[in-house]
Order: C-alpha cells, then sequence, then structure tokens
C-alpha cells in the first residue's frame, strides 16, 4: 500500500482509516483493531457519560476522549468547556498510558482545570471535584513513576499505566 496515501471520507476530508489499539495508536493496514467510535454522533449527557465510563472502564480513554468531543462539539455553549475538560482528562490518561509521561501529566492537569469551574454544580450527575482530584493526584504518580503499570511482558507496555485500573468514575 503506498504509505503516501491519505484516506478520505465521502466528501474529500482527510479520515484516517487505519485500524487502531484500544489506546487509539494506529495499527498497519489490514491489521484487526478495536471498532471506532463513529464521529460527530448526538449523544444526551447521559448517554455520553455512559458511553464514557464504559470506554473507561475497558481501559480505551482514547475511544473515550472520542465521545467526550462529540459532545463537546454539539452540547450547549455553556457546557462546552465541561466536556472539553473531559475529553482532555481521557487523553491524559491516554498519553500515560501509552509511556508519555510528560504530556499525561499535562494533559490531566489542564482537563483538571477546565472542568474545575463546574466543582460547585457536579452537572448531570458527574463528580467535578472527584475527577479533579483524581487527574490531580495521578498527574503526580505518572510523574513520580508510581502510577498503577501493566505486566505483558512486552518490553514497549513496560511501565506504561494501566489505563483500565486507573480509570476514574464520571459519577460519585
Amino acid at each position: 500500500m503506498d504509505k503516501t496515501r491519505r484516506d478520505r471520507d465521502a466528501e474529500g476530508r482527510a479520515r484516517n482509516a487505519r485500524p487502531r489499539d484500544g489506546l487509539g495508536r494506529p495499527l498497519p493496514y489490514g491489521t484487526p483493531g478495536v471498532e471506532r467510535q463513529p464521529e460527530g454522533v448526538v449523544r444526551t449527557p447521559e448517554e455520553t457519560v455512559r458511553e464514557a465510563q464504559r470506554l473507561l472502564d475497558a481501559g480505551m480513554p482514547f475511544h473515550a476522549h472520542e465521545v467526550f468531543e462529540d459532545a463537546w462539539k454539539s452540547g450547549p455553549e455553556g457546557e462546552r468547556e465541561l466536556w472539553r475538560g473531559l475529553a482532555q482528562l481521557a487523553v491524559g490518561l491516554t498519553h500515560a498510558a501509552r509511556g508519555n509521561t510528560a504530556g499525561g501529566a499535562r494533559l490531566l492537569r489542564r482537563g483538571a482545570g477546565a472542568i474545575s469551574a463546574f466543582r460547585d454544580t457536579d452537572p448531570h450527575g458527574i463528580g467535578v471535584g472527584s475527577l479533579v482530584g483524581w487527574a490531580t493526584e495521578l498527574a503526580g504518580r505518572v510523574e513520580a513513576g508510581a502510577a498503577t503499570v501493566t505486566v505483558t511482558g512486552s518490553t514497549e507496555d513496560s511501565g506504561n499505566v494501566d489505563a483500565a485500573v486507573e480509570a476514574p468514575r464520571l459519577r460519585t
């Protein structure tokens, strides 16, 4: 396959159609991957939280971030920062699970900062205070090298955060 080929959707926009693993890393064409989240799905806040929690619990924070991103792009203006911050938390966990400690910690803190304005209201039953605490604490452990790690025997994954074990509870 031509390595310079760009995947495009029906409207001609660039879309990466390569299969991905559970952490969103691209796999070679023809390799079985995990099912991708469809883009542009409009969900209720309840559906968004439920689907994102399912993906987080399965150790798939990259895919949870895509669910939050849909809510961020389609939700009411007053909630966009909430959904964007939740997407950043999921991406932070993704980076930490991939072994990118600096990026993971930075995004966890950025996401915590973005959602902290919602701390007093806990919109849609989301435990914002708990999530801010989780993200801040995990960011510190990631930087210190003390987060729960995968034990797969693979040098590639050795020392990376276990995304399923470290997954937050969105609701308290």
